[in-house]
């Protein structure tokens, strides 16, 4: 099974960017779905993006539509996501997270294999 551990969160100011990477463990990185994920303080998760096994195929959170680019490459064993235009309302603990799903999908429920998070601030 693999295993997931993020990178890159920060303080940054409003309109600013941040690189998140996700580096999995393991030879079957390539074989799982990958999304992001974020929550912030007093509210429940919430999907930002996702990526099919070949990096093909994405889905995005209305909200970071436009904003956020997912990409991945398997020969690294990591996922990205270029966060852009950041706003005050996108600080939250940005967590990585791999489902053996088919299709890439926002359903947290999916997924099971999480990281540990990575913290993003942005300061208005």
């Amino acid at each position: 099974q693999v295993q997931l551990v993020e990178s890159g969160g920060g303080l940054v100011q409003a309109g600013g960017s941040l690189r998140l990477s996700c580096v999995g463990s393991g030879r079957t990185f390539s074989s799982y779905v990958m999304g992001w994920f974020r929550q912030a303080p007093g509210k429940e998760r919430e999907f930002v993006a996702a990526i099919s096994r070949s990096g093909g195929n994405t889905e995005y959170a209305a909200s970071v539509k436009g904003r956020f680019i997912i990409s991945r490459d398997n020969a690294k064993n990591t996922v990205y996501l270029q966060v852009n235009s950041l706003k005050p309302e996108d600080t939250a603990v940005h967590y990585c997270a791999a489902t053996a799903a088919l299709t890439p999908t926002s359903g947290p429920r999916w997924y099971d294999i999480w990281g540990q998070g990575t913290q993003v601030t942005v300061s208005s």
